[in-house]
């Protein structure tokens, strides 16, 4: 995936640098293709990004080259930007768009087929943020799979554990919205594959919300002396999602600990 990094502003583009630098590790499925850094001409800082003048503009340039667009921009003005460019959801580039803030990190266009559910995952991944995913097969998953695994844990263990948790509580892959472990699993190549292989995306909570959070959860001293964390499994399942009740307890399959959240719908007014 050839990705173009997109700012307005100084602070845009420090958030554009990290995306760029992480990219490699939290997005192993896109390849050695390389990001292109874009800064508005007005803006201080970063002399190796390519500059231009008009966003509109530089959309209609870059949105036929790219296979991923990340803007550091507002919403709106994205979307007065990409419309004109916009042929068909099988050949048009996944869109995401993060806040100034790196809070937030929205697949805008191109969820599937373009790709940008996955790529607003893995951009969050590197920030820290909240991937806003509202393809509508993907909002009817309600399903969240905490994994907790030892360093260099195989792939394979992964994927079983996973399938035999779903198993035991009667529940099939496809409830599963996502992954969730700790920020600090990012480089696990085992766990990555794991997501990969599953067709399901990873989410990395950070580790200041797993030791911080008042949800109950189950602590383990072995865990917390070994990375400093509370526990991983069951605290990323609850934290991933919203208004998540836990469906199945820390479990140890296969050498690898997961827990199931289940997301709950709003209710009813």
């Amino acid at each position: 995936m050839k990705l173009a990094l997109i700012s307005l502003s100084a602070a845009g583009a420090r958030i554009a640098v990290r995306v760029a630098k992480g990219w490699g590790l939290a997005a192993p499925w896109a390849g050695d293709a390389p990001c292109e850094i874009f800064l508005h001409a007005d803006a201080t800082g970063l002399p190796e990004a390519t500059r231009f003048q008009s966003v509109v503009e530089l959309t209609r340039e870059v949105f036929p080259r790219f296979d991923g667009l990340v803007y550091v921009a507002p919403v709106g003005l994205v979307v007065r930007a990409v419309a004109p460019c916009l042929r068909h959801k099988t050949t048009d580039p996944g869109v995401v768009v993060v806040d100034i803030g790196a809070r937030w990190a929205v697949s805008l266009v191109g969820g599937h087929e373009g790709g940008a559910n996955a790529l607003a995952f893995a951009v969050a991944n590197i920030l820290g943020a909240e991937p806003v995913v509202t393809t509508s097969t993907e909002a009817a998953k309600d399903l969240i799979v905490g994994v907790g695994c030892r360093r260099g844990a195989e792939a394979d263990a992964i994927v079983a554990a996973v399938e035999e948790a779903l198993a035991a509580v009667g529940c099939k892959l496809e409830q599963v919205r996502m992954l969730a472990s700790a920020d600090l699993k990012a480089e696990e190549a085992g766990l990555l594959a794991a997501a990969q292989r599953l067709g399901v995306p990873l989410r990395l909570v950070a580790s200041e919300e797993l030791r911080n959070t008042t949800r109950e959860f189950q602590r383990s001293p072995r865990v917390q002396e070994k990375v400093n964390l509370p526990a991983v499994a069951e605290p990323a399942a609850l934290l991933a999602g919203r208004r998540t009740q836990l469906l199945l307890p820390k479990t140890t399959l296969h050498g690898v600990t997961v827990a199931i959240a289940r997301e709950n719908s709003m209710p009813s007014a």
